[in-house]
């Protein structure tokens, strides 16, 4: 039996699908501006022709940003950061966040107070430097990656998660002879990928666009990432020199904005049936 919809119904539905319409424009312009920009004459850019199609397409921006080896040891960098501090992010939160899901757990309660605590106060940017410099960490990979190897947000929402397994689950690798830790690997983690993926893409997202922490911890140009660069030439206008050629500013701005963007776009497919389970994790009861 076919339901009849009502006007103000298929009004809303109408709406709506403009809405989302609207949306994607809004989203997809930018990223269609800025390749369009990237692969155009710098003079057409910089005068405001180039709107939404490239104007004399030219490739001269990706050939000065290929042949510059700068580009390539920074993207290294951002490479190596991204994956260390991920997995490691994915490995350290896994293994606090599974015992404080256990009521069992002495002193439970007090961690947690003491973990939500840092979500509302920190030692602050002096302090945290003194601490890594103290430690000898400084122009070093672990600069980057252990000072904000956990995120107190991301500990509870796996803990949560963690929670809503059923026990039984548990229980027979138990009687089977599995430890505490061989349940975790064994049977909690594969049936956590939506929370493992979700977590991980914040994570790799937040490290691969971060800039501030190489700022402060790091000194050798040699350990800079991408972003750095990417910095470099957007705020402060330098520019990438191949060869005694200097290159066209504009058009390598938005090269290199894509360069840098393009392998989180290509991750982020191949992860979306898990993010959007993951995504809603937060909505569970804690």
């Amino acid at each position: 039996m076919k339901i009849k919809e009502s006007v103000a119904s298929r009004l809303f539905d109408t709406f709506n699908v403009l809405l989302m319409i609207l949306l994607v424009i809004v989203m997809l312009y930018p990223m269609v501006y800025v390749f369009s920009a990237s692969i155009s004459d710098d003079a057409m850019v910089a005068s405001g022709q180039v709107l939404l199609l490239p104007k004399a397409v030219t490739l001269h921006a990706y050939e000065t940003i290929v042949k510059n080896p700068d580009v390539w040891i920074s993207y290294w960098n951002t490479i190596r950061y991204t994956v260390v501090h991920t997995v490691l992010t994915l490995i350290v939160t896994s293994a606090m966040a599974y015992p404080l899901a256990k009521k069992w757990l002495p002193g439970r309660r007090a961690i947690l107070l003491m973990a939500a605590f840092t979500m509302l106060f920190s030692g602050g940017m002096i302090p945290t430097f003194l601490v890594v410099q103290k430690l000898g960490l400084l122009n070093s990979i672990w600069a980057i990656v252990l000072p904000t190897l956990i995120s107190t947000w991301h500990l509870f929402i796996m803990r949560t998660f963690f929670e809503a397994l059923p026990d039984e689950l548990e229980d027979a690798a138990t009687i089977d002879g599995c430890g505490s830790l061989q349940v975790l690997v064994r049977i909690v983690l594969p049936l956590s990928m939506p929370v493992m993926a979700t977590i991980g893409l914040y994570t790799a997202v937040g490290q691969w666009n971060a800039f501030f922490d190489a700022l402060i911890y790091l000194n050798d140009r040699s350990m800079y990432p991408l972003q750095i660069m990417l910095r470099n030439i957007l705020v402060a206008g330098a520019t990438i020199q191949v060869e005694g050629d200097t290159s066209q500013l504009q058009t390598l701005k938005y090269a290199l904005i894509i360069v840098a963007t393009l392998p989180i776009l290509c991750v982020y497919p191949f992860i979306q049936k898990y993010f959007v389970q993951g995504a809603m994790i937060g909505g569970i009861k804690g």
